[in-house]
This record gives structure tokens, sequence and C-alpha cells, in this order.
């Protein structure tokens, strides 16, 4: 069930979402719905790369996050130049792992 939220922005922020509007021929709370959507899932992301960087949690468990398919999360990891913390140790566990 949606619920109303309210905030108190500046007069110059309101100015620019209602431009954004004008342009994209909507009103204004459609405008900043999608925002607070992209903003959301932006954030979600960075932090549970960062966590994928630190070695807390897996690719599987950041598309998981972020409801993204693992090949989806892949091209993002590429495109933010994440660091992959796959190890040598990692790689031989795998090949273990192939040969039983």
């Amino acid at each position: 069930m949606p619920v109303t939220i309210t905030t108190r922005v500046d007069d110059k922020l309101v100015k620019l979402i209602d431009d954004i509007a004008g342009e994209e021929g909507m009103d204004r709370s459609t405008i900043l719905r999608r925002f607070l959507i992209k903003s959301a899932r932006e954030w979600v992301m960075d932090k549970s790369l960062k966590e994928y960087e630190e070695g807390k949690i897996s690719l599987w468990q950041v598309a998981k996050r972020c409801e993204m398919s693992l090949w989806q999360v892949i091209d993002e990891t590429a495109k933010r130049s994440v660091y992959v913390p796959y190890t040598l140790e990692n790689l031989s566990r795998e090949i273990g792992s192939l040969n039983e």
C-alpha cells in the first residue's frame, strides 16, 4: 500500500524538478518517485559492490540484493572498474572442485 512521505526542499530544487517534469511531460510526483527509485537502487548497488570488494559478500549476493541477474552485475562491475577480490587461492579451490 502506498505511503505518503513529505519533505522540505529549497526553491531551486523545486524549480529544477518542475523543469524536468515539464520536459518529460510528467507531474512532479511521478518525477520524484522515479528519482527516489533510481537513487535508492543506486545506493544499494554502491553499498553491495563495496561489500563485494571487501570480500564480505559474493557477486551472487550482490545480484540478489539488487534484484539483477549475475550477468547484469558483472557488466556493472566492469563499467565501474570494481576491484574483484579473486585470489589464486580461490582459483586453486575452484580447480580442485572440478577434479572431484
